[in-house]
């Protein structure tokens, strides 16, 4: 299979071997909780957005920022996360940032102004960012190469989708029986039991003792990415040639030019680019890249047509989410069964094809669209692709890595799917602003909501290609480029 090359050196970073027992699934359960914890928080926010807006006088793009805020620290500090969790110990750094993370989101839930909300927000993907990587590693070292390893991948990928797939319902409940601050005050009895629960039954393990985190690094790569969103964000007030457009967009290629040449030169860089030398890792990152832009926005602009052209209340809305949820877990859990017999890659361009398809049925929505045709229908394909595509291609990104850099990868598989999102959402909401204009009409609305599906729809279908093309193929799983 594929994804299982080069896996000799997988479990070399435990102590001593980990049979795929009741303890060890037990560890994957922990591991994976905490995954569907930060990808909650993607999501969990949208419906509850109008509702944030009217108690803390949010600006629309104020509204934006409580979602990029997030996202944007999420992955920006995925990498230095990852890298952290190899230095200092995967169980430390897991304990370390899920306890941040259920701090802010005591902030997050007691602010009382809309700047307290958003710098909440930042500190939540700080803690995720440092939490997300350790999950990948955890899984991936605690079960050997092989069927079962599998299963676990695809076991933290339908854990992962069903947190960003189950945002809208958790969000539309609380909003609707408590109020908008319990979709941020919920992570706190959650992470307390997750807490208890990694603290019996993860064992600690580390590798690259003696190395330091490159902090510089870490600093450049998320203040360029943290100015290009922003920048993107500018947009849809300024348009693209605005000064107040250009500089974040520019100042963050520059910065992001500078990470690289940092990288090159650093003793212990935060991202050593031989890891790129790998096909498997650099085709399956920017896939996930591209692939992701679409999913952030699938569920943000689902919620809000859902609501303010339908007419839904946020527990409507969220409970018309609930199929697509449905489907993203099953696909998700499907696909390590599908691998063996398609191979990884074909796997893949399968799932962003379906996926596009229901980005395309979407995009015919209307202002009057009735719930079968305009939500379940091109829902469950949309969600059920993404499930068919993320599996494959973190399997075989993370399928060569050596010991001492699998925390440091699985970061990299986090960081292109989170930050494609983020940009992503920044892009399609571009879009959908243009197309609308100064109109708040429900028709004009709706017109801006397809196009930005329509759009989605292109993107992925221009994954499927260069996911065809440069993907390696089953023979070759494990060759370098």
């Amino acid at each position: 299979m594929v994804h299982t090359e080069h896996a000799e050196s997988s479990t070399a970073e435990q102590p001593a071997p980990i049979r795929p027992d009741s303890r060890t699934w037990l560890v994957v359960l922990a591991a994976c909780a905490g995954q569907f914890l930060v990808v909650l928080d993607v999501s969990v926010v949208n419906v509850a957005l109008p509702s944030m807006r009217a108690d803390l006088g949010l600006s629309a793009i104020g509204l934006q920022w409580v979602l990029n805020a997030y996202s944007i620290a999420f992955a920006g500090f995925m990498l230095l996360g990852g890298r952290a969790a190899d230095l200092f110990g995967r169980k430390r750094i897991f304990l370390f940032g899920l306890g941040l993370f259920t701090v802010a989101s005591v902030a997050g839930g007691l602010a009382q102004e809309g700047w307290q909300l958003v710098a909440a927000r930042a500190v939540q993907g700080l803690g995720a960012a440092v939490l997300a990587p350790a999950t990948l590693t955890i899984v991936t070292a605690a079960v050997p190469a092989g069927p079962a390893r599998t299963r676990a991948i695809g076991t933290w990928t339908a854990v992962g989708a069903a947190g960003g797939a189950a945002g809208g319902f958790v969000g539309g409940v609380l909003v609707h029986l408590l109020s908008w601050r319990w979709v941020l005050l919920i992570n706190v009895p959650i992470g307390v039991l997750v807490l208890a629960g990694a603290a019996v039954w993860l064992t600690e393990s580390r590798t690259g003792g003696g190395r330091r985190l490159d902090l510089p690094g870490a600093v450049l790569v998320t203040g360029g990415l943290a100015a290009i969103a922003y920048g993107i964000v500018q947009t849809e007030e300024a348009g693209w040639g605005a000064t107040g457009t250009l500089v974040p967009l520019l100042g963050g290629l520059a910065l992001l030019g500078v990470f690289v040449a940092v990288e090159v030169r650093a003793a212990a860089p935060l991202m050593p680019l031989r890891v790129f030398r790998s096909r498997a890792v650099a085709a399956s990152n920017v896939s996930m890249l591209v692939v992701g832009s679409t999913s952030f926005g699938m569920w943000f602009f689902m919620t809000v047509y859902a609501q303010n052209v339908l007419g839904y209340t946020p527990l409507q809305a969220g409970l018309a989410l609930v199929p697509s949820s449905v489907s993203v877990i099953v696909a998700s859990k499907l696909a390590p069964r599908l691998m063996p017999v398609t191979g990884a890659r074909n796997l893949a361009v399968l799932g962003a094809l379906v996926a596009a398809t229901g980005f395309g049925w979407q995009s015919t929505m209307t202002a009057d669209g009735s719930f079968l045709v305009t939500i379940l229908g091109p829902g469950i394909l949309m969600m059920a692709g993404m499930g068919l595509v993320i599996t494959p291609l973190a399997s075989l990104a993370t399928s060569g890595t050596a010991p001492g850099e699998a925390g440091l990868v699985s970061g990299l598989v986090n960081t292109s799917r989170t930050m494609g999102g983020a940009l992503g959402l920044a892009v399609l909401s571009t879009v959908a602003a243009a197309r609308t204009g100064s109109r708040t009409s429900p028709e004009a609305l709706t017109e801006g909501y397809a196009l930005a599906f329509r759009t989605a729809t292109g993107v992925l279908l221009a994954a499927a290609v260069l996911m065809l093309l440069w993907l390696p193929r089953p023979s070759a799983s494990s060759d370098k480029a």
